[in-house]
């Protein structure tokens, strides 16, 4: 291992520490920003408390853009490079959801906390964290709260950021809250896609095929089980909801599934998709009812490899911390960088459970462990080696 290398896995005991010092700061952002909802396309209210606390860092160019991202810049010394570090500010949990977050002894609870809230705290926190550890980078740290990212959102602010920005990006680090020693530098093929079944009012039940909404969707749900996938190029199916009906006594005339295929292929998923898609055209054709097929979001797989100095370098930090890295394909914001050939990686920040449930719950002590990874991550970037041009002192 390179000398210099191993003298900033030796500081990360000094990162951890650091972390827990400004803890009580760390957690008020995270209870802050966990109890302003932020559905998709509704996270104003999240972009502007990172505006004001970007602001209150003096950081520079703090501003938000059309996408509804929030931005801000700490300028490095040289100022030769920049570092995106981005947390999404929006949560699959909608406004009337009990938004309240609870701490205990060890561990806090609220909607929405691991995805993404504790990532955005982190993320207001760095400066402040930068500072206290006396780090100054050489190159421009831009920090983002990225907008309309999960969902219908098909991570639109980022993608639109990177597509107009006018200075260039050498690496990126995308924050999530959860798990610790997560680390993605890859991204596999997706698709998303919704098929709305609808039985019009002028409906003939007396035709062939003819049934309610919740029967002819089971049989789409039947038919798109019975495509063959195969076992390599590594390919799933997963069918993520179906909502339908209202009550006894009424037949139901709408029905919604949501899925994902997802595939180590992009041409497989494409395929696949036009199977699902000709499956909702001849089911339309047998029954009579409008069936609607939507493709939401898409990702092209992509990533710099195993042996890249970035990824790499982020594996390694990961278990000096004492921590197994768990590396796994990402279709989140990461996958804008992928598109932009932007070296990037994904990381977690701590353990939790209930993921995405209301009474999501964190673990608040390996948060220290994730914040001291962060910043490792940050100073390897700094010092080249993302890209191996190593800078020794």
């Amino acid at each position: 291992m390179d000398r210099e290398f191993a003298r900033l896995l030796d500081r990360l005991p000094e990162f951890q520490a650091g972390a827990r010092e400004l803890s009580e700061i760390l957690l008020t952002n995270l209870v802050m920003i966990s109890e302003i909802p932020a559905p998709t396309f509704g996270e104003h209210r999240r972009m502007q408390f990172l505006l004001d606390r970007f602001n209150e860092y003096e950081l520079q160019n703090c501003s938000t853009d059309e996408a509804g991202n929030a931005l801000g810049i700490l300028p490095g010394r040289s100022g030769e490079q920049n570092i995106l570090v981005v947390g999404h500010m929006d949560t699959v949990f909608p406004e009337k959801v009990d938004h309240t977050v609870s701490i205990e002894p060890g561990a806090v609870t609220g909607a929405g906390i691991g995805d993404d809230s504790l990532g955005l705290a982190a993320l207001v926190t760095l400066p402040q964290m930068l500072s206290h550890l006396g780090i100054e980078l050489n190159a421009n740290l831009i920090f983002m709260g990225s907008a309309r990212s999960l969902g219908r959102g098909d991570i639109e602010g980022i993608r639109f950021f990177l597509d107009n920005r006018n200075v260039p990006i050498s690496s990126g680090i995308c924050v999530e809250g959860v798990k610790l020693g997560r680390l993605s530098y890859a991204s596999i093929g997706m698709l998303r896609g919704e098929i709305h079944y609808r039985v019009p009012e002028e409906y003939d039940w007396t035709r062939f095929g003819a049934g309610g909404a919740i029967v002819n969707m089971n049989d789409v749900i039947n038919r798109i089980l019975e495509i063959p996938l195969p076992r390599r190029p590594r390919t799933s199916i997963v069918l993520n909801s179906v909502e339908a009906g209202a009550s006894f006594n009424t037949i139901p005339r709408q029905a919604t599934l949501q899925f994902e295929i997802r595939s180590e292929s992009g041409e497989l998923v494409n395929r696949l998709g036009d199977q699902i898609s000709d499956i909702c055209a001849e089911t339309s054709s047998q029954t009579g009812a409008e069936v609607e097929f939507n493709v939401l979001a898409r990702r092209q797989p992509g990533g710099i490899g195993f042996s890249h100095p970035l990824a790499a370098h982020a594996r390694s930090i990961i278990k000096a911390l004492g921590v197994n890295p768990r590396i796994s394909p990402s279709t989140s914001e990461l996958s804008a960088f992928i598109d932009q050939k932007i070296p990037a990686v994904t990381i977690g920040l701590t353990q939790g459970e209930h993921h995405n449930e209301v009474n999501e719950r964190l673990d608040i002590e390996p948060v220290y462990l994730g914040i001291a990874q962060l910043v490792g991550l940050l100073v390897a970037i700094d010092e080249g080696y993302a890209d191996g041009s190593e800078r020794l002192a």
